[in-house]
């Protein structure tokens, strides 16, 4: 027989669940904050330094990434999955345009490889999410 019987247990994944609500909000919120004092840091750097690099201009996209990330879940209360992957090909294209001209060859197909995997997942989950929204209209006819 189990410690806690059942009726409690889900009493208290009630009762509890309101932290876990407010320490993602709270924590999201805090990543949007440092996101955005990092872009600001990297464009006063640029305007300070006088000098604009492909590499910067995909960081910043990574931030802007970020940034919709973010936004998304506030407003659907769910992070699409297709979000991070993207910001993973963008830091990957990062990669590739600042290392490209000492780097191994090896070293760029392999990651060149990694972009078409996280596209193909890219696909796959937007496949996942118009099926599921095809589903929902059903239930609601």
């Amino acid at each position: 027989m189990p410690l806690i019987p059942k009726f409690e247990k889900a009493f208290a994944t009630e009762k509890l669940h309101w932290t876990t609500v407010i320490t993602e909000k709270f924590m999201l919120a805090v990543i949007g904050i440092l996101t955005l004092l990092a872009a600001g840091i990297e464009v006063a750097s640029m305007i300070v330094g006088r000098h604009i690099a492909l590499g910067d201009i995909f960081l910043l996209f990574i931030y802007t990434e970020i940034i919709g990330m973010i936004g998304a879940f506030y407003a659907s209360s769910r992070i699409p999955v297709t979000l991070p992957i993207i910001i993973a090909i963008t830091a990957l294209c990062r990669l590739i345009v600042l290392h490209s001209k000492e780097a191994d060859p090896l070293n760029l197909i392999a990651e060149a490889g990694a972009i078409v995997i996280l596209a193909g997942a890219a696909y796959l989950m937007s496949l996942k999410d118009k099926l599921s929204l095809e589903k929902e209209k059903l239930r609601d006819e």
